[in-house]
């Protein structure tokens, strides 16, 4: 940024002198003439408002940006503009005016930025980008204008207002102008006019009969497809026990016939399979039923699946890749399954040789499900085409494979519905890339919103986290990352709903998007720090925007940027809660060696470690001292960890701390879920590697909600 000129706003014609600079330098930066007066207006304006409201201020111009703009920032050191947000929404009015300026302004400006705080002043920055037509200025070229600028003396304010009102004049001229061109549009339009409506008249009678044909098409095909599927299901049932010799053996020429059957009879189902499927999308009818599942656990599914897809002896590796790092979709597991399905299936159909690979990679709140192979490619023109129905692409392989058009039309109409989207990337001759980008969480579901309500049943073990965020992708993945600590998080998508769940319990912290949707996070923020029964409540403030000096100077006690992962979001809730407090935990295991090994591990944290060398000594430890965390071991004479456990849970004193088993011990399933409902983490002592276990039981204490840095104190 290369600053022009600065004019100080101390006197009346101080502002007029701003109003005259901004002109002369505007014109040095080839500027037009109706541009010259926008900016001369603008800067007079929000000028006259610093002089008016503070009595004092700066006018600074400079040239910034590529590609450039005039940039005006005018600051004054007066007592801020308590209602910014009603004036710049033009709900605010004054009888002097005040608003009206920095509204047209705004409406005047290509860039516009406006920072107010109490007592410190404001800061308004404004500006034109220069024309493509003109040439980027050096700094050398900038500083020839400061100096002619400097050189020229200022106008008398006479002067001023006569170049004012022949800029009104030119405006007034240039109105006129165009008001006669609007007038001969008009005409022009009324004429076109009549006859459009009566095309629209044509088109619409035509539509609603296509619209007539298109539903009967679709109620044939729903009904049909089910009348084929009764006798198609008993074929291929007969030919199954045919091949099965239920009735008897068959000769090897019988049995080649009724293997043709079988054959003939599925690719039939396949068909009326798919047209049953289109014709429910394509009337509606067909449903969502969005479920929680791992990536994971879908490609071990589709393994099983799609192998028999695979010719015997053929040349084509079919690849699933090990899903990293992906977080647990809500969606229709079905609908996901069957796009893969027909990707797999296609693949296959045109690849010789080579290799079909199914991958999925997960990019902020979407998953990409890819399917590549080697084969043959599409041309670029086809690659629309290959998304009608029925539409087969003509090649040598199409000639030997069967198909019916149908799976990647249905294939996009499925990812659609449950609001995802399909792509391609192909080249003849070196194979195609077939992407399926699908929302982690289903976009309507309602299951998963309904529980998003302020609610009032606070458990009494946990802490409560209010969370304000309006999108439901982004809460879902809060809910995994609180899931299994000391947090319960509290979800509200409005203002409206966080105020009402504030009244009916108090949170441990609140977690704010600032960016809500026709709502204004800072507001609520100011509110929450201005009111003394909320002041004391720590505020993360979670946004996609780097703002942190705002959000700190409004009274944030923390800020992250969007995407947040697990660990960095519990770190930073544990610091803003514990405010720094001394921390201790508690390590029950009568096995001195382990203990010290914890002890260890936990060399370079802030935490004071108390320690119980049997069950009943660690049990009074617990009461007498409270510790924040309790590491436990199962395996212990007289008094058993199960026992101690349970002491903790049913003592009022001991029993929101929470639990970290550390044991050697092999635990089936029951055993497993007992301790799961009663315990933080399950930490096993058999882990092969010191990062590993560093790693685990690091994880389960900033669970438990304890602060990892800094030196320990044992």
């Amino acid at each position: 940024m290369t600053i022009v000129f600065t004019i100080a706003i101390q006197y009346e014609q101080d502002v007029v002198q701003a109003r005259q600079r901004t002109r002369e330098i505007a014109e040095q930066l080839g500027f037009d003439v109706q541009d010259r007066a926008r900016l001369a207006t603008a800067v007079s304006e929000i000028a006259r408002n610093a002089f008016q409201y503070a009595q004092d201020g700066t006018v600074e111009f400079s040239v910034a940006g590529e590609p450039q703009a005039f940039l005006i920032q005018i600051q004054d050191r007066g007592g801020g503009i308590p209602d910014l947000a009603d004036v710049l929404a033009g709900r605010y009015t004054s009888d002097t005016g005040m608003g009206l300026g920095i509204v047209g302004t705004r409406r005047l400006m290509d860039l516009f930025e406006i920072e107010s705080l109490p007592g410190q002043g404001t800061t308004v920055t404004i500006g034109k980008r220069l024309s493509k037509r003109t040439p980027t200025f050096t700094d050398s070229q900038l500083q020839q204008i400061r100096e002619i600028v400097i050189g020229r003396s200022p106008e008398n304010p006479y002067q001023e207002i006569q170049q004012q009102n022949q800029e009104l004049i030119r405006a007034m001229a240039e109105l006129r102008k165009r008001e006669e061109e609007l007038s001969q549009l008009n005409q022009e339009l009324e004429d076109t006019n009549r006859g459009v409506v009566a095309l629209y008249a044509e088109l619409d009678e035509k539509a609603s009969s296509l619209q007539q044909v298109n539903e009967l098409k679709t109620r044939f095909l729903s009904n049909m497809s089910h009348e084929f599927r009764t006798p198609l299901n008993s074929i291929l049932s007969l030919s199954r026990m045919l091949l099965a010799r239920m009735d008897g053996d068959l000769t090897s020429e019988q049995e080649k016939q009724v293997t043709f059957i079988q054959k003939a009879a599925s690719g039939l189902s396949e068909l009326v399979n798919d047209l049953l499927d289109l014709a429910k999308v394509e009337a509606g009818k067909i449903e969502v039923h969005p479920s929680s599942f791992e990536v994971s656990d879908l490609f071990a599914t589709l393994r099983g699946m799609l192998r028999p897809l695979l010719v015997q002896g053929s040349s084509v590796a079919l690849i699933v890749e090990e899903p990293e790092g992906i977080l647990p979709l809500y969606t229709d597991e079905g609908k996901v399954a069957q796009i893969l399905r027909n990707f797999v299936s296609n693949a296959l159909k045109f690849t010789e040789r080579g290799e079909v690979r199914v991958s999925a990679v997960q990019t902020g709140h979407t998953v990409s499900f890819s399917v590549s192979d080697t084969g043959i490619g599409i041309a670029p023109g086809d690659r629309d085409r290959i998304f009608e129905d029925f539409m087969q692409i003509e090649s040598a392989l199409q000639k030997q494979v069967k198909g019916t058009g149908l799976g990647l039309p249905l294939s996009r109409k499925l990812a659609e519905l449950i609001g995802g989207s399909i792509s391609v990337k192909s080249q003849p001759g070196k194979g195609s890339t077939f992407t399926a980008l699908i929302p982690i969480v289903y976009p309507d579901a309602t299951e998963l919103t309904a529980g998003l309500q302020p609610i009032t049943s606070v458990e009494p073990t946990r802490l409560p986290i209010l969370v304000v965020e309006d999108h439901p992708e982004t809460l879902f993945i809060y809910e995994k990352h609180l899931q299994n600590s000391i947090y319960q998080l509290i979800a509200t998508r409005t203002l409206a709903q966080a105020r009402l769940a504030l009244q009916q319990f108090r949170p441990a912290a609140i977690m704010l998007d600032i960016l809500l949707e026709g709502q204004n996070g800072w507001t609520f923020l100011r509110e929450i720090k201005g009111d003394e029964t909320t002041r004391a409540i720590p505020v993360l403030v979670i946004t996609i925007i780097d703002n942190e000096k705002q959000a700190l100077a409004l009274g944030a006690d923390g800020f992250l940027i969007k995407p947040v992962d697990r660990l960095p979001l519990l770190n930073k809730l544990n610091r803003l809660i514990t405010e720094n407090k001394p921390q201790k935990i508690l390590l029950i295991d009568d096995d001195p060696a382990y203990r010290y090994l914890v002890k260890q591990l936990l060399i370079n944290t802030p935490l004071s470690i108390l320690e119980a060398g049997n069950g009943k000594e660690g049990l009074n430890l617990a009461q007498q001292e409270q510790p924040n965390a309790i590491v436990l071991d199962l395996e212990m004479p007289e008094l058993g960890g199960f026992d101690v456990l349970t002491q903790l849970k049913n003592n009022s004193i001991t029993q929101s701390i929470p639990v970290i088993i550390h044991s050697s011990a092999q635990l089936d399933a029951e055993a497993q879920s007992r301790l799961a409902a009663q315990s933080i983490a399950i930490v096993s002592k058999e882990t092969g590697s010191q990062t590993t276990a560093i790693a685990q039981l690091q994880d389960a204490l900033v669970k438990a909600g304890l602060v990892l840095e800094g030196k320990s104190h044992v």
